[in-house]
């Protein structure tokens, strides 16, 4: 489901446009979209409200990347309407206007598969934004535990 249309509190909000600056801290040519799907009774009817995605585009086909945008898909616990789901999965593909190119999914080994695969050291950035998306979403149950703890003090 769209990023933008997930946004139902300030807090998934707030994680949302982090996981924008942080893929984008990695992949500074890319240019974010909150909104990847159309909305269109096709596509709402495959909406998956346990999902949070957003696309980044480049400014052209990329060969390091074997690709022109990339597809990412937050898996969450829970519907994102609660205040604090917990990041499940990530999966990332790399698509052009014809296909996707090849896809990184954080089960097993964390490698991507398909036809036309990055470069390895944009595969090590892919999964180094995976582990920082894991670690925003920890960070944020770590600050609310924390803030909780000081309140009961």
């Amino acid at each position: 489901m769209n990023a933008a249309d997930q946004a139902r509190s300030l807090e998934l909000a707030q994680a949302i446009a982090s996981a924008a600056v942080l893929f984008r801290g990695h992949f500074p040519d890319a240019r974010a979209n909150l909104t990847p799907w159309r909305d269109d009774p096709a596509t709402r009817a495959w909406a998956e409200t346990e999902s949070v995605d957003l696309s980044f585009h480049f400014p052209g086909w990329n060969p390091r990347n074997q690709c022109r945008s990339m597809l990412v898909q937050l898996r969450l616990d829970a519907a994102p309407a609660l205040e604090r789901p917990r990041l499940l999965g990530v999966l990332i593909r790399g698509l052009t206007y014809e296909s996707e190119r090849w896809r990184l999914a954080t089960v097993g080994d964390w490698q991507p598969t398909g036809s036309h695969l990055p470069q390895p050291a944009v595969i090590e950035r892919l999964q180094q934004v995976c582990r920082d998306l894991f670690a925003l979403f920890d960070d944020r149950d770590n600050q609310a535990h924390d803030q909780a703890d000081d309140q009961a003090a």
